[in-house]
């Protein structure tokens, strides 16, 4: 499965459009993350545990993404745009999008 940003595949061309596809995923902290992040507030750094679940985060809604682009008989993803929001205290969802094409 080709996923880009662009609105093509570089080499290919679009032969079929199947509409937007997307997939998302809403994770809570984790309480040890919560305090190993208050003590990264007080002296500095980066939030290593914090990375790691928005990078997994990020897998998991483009997962979700590609599998309905799968479905749709799509073998590329175009346009692929993310996005973040707070759902709840504590919680943040991952959103991305895009739209499913067949290139060849």
């Amino acid at each position: 499965m080709f996923i880009t940003n662009t609105e093509t595949v570089p080499g290919k061309n679009i032969i079929d459009c199947f509409g937007v596809v997307s997939g998302s995923t809403v994770r809570a902290k984790h309480v040890g993350r919560d305090i190993m992040a208050g003590i990264k507030n007080v002296f500095g750094g980066e939030l290593r545990g914090y990375t790691e679940l928005l990078n997994e985060s990020r897998d998991e809604a483009i997962n979700r993404m590609k599998a309905q682009a799968t479905e749709m008989g799509a073998n590329a993803i175009v346009n692929v745009r993310f996005s973040t929001s707070s759902v709840a205290a504590g919680a943040a969802e991952i959103y991305v999008y895009g739209t499913a094409v067949r290139v060849e």
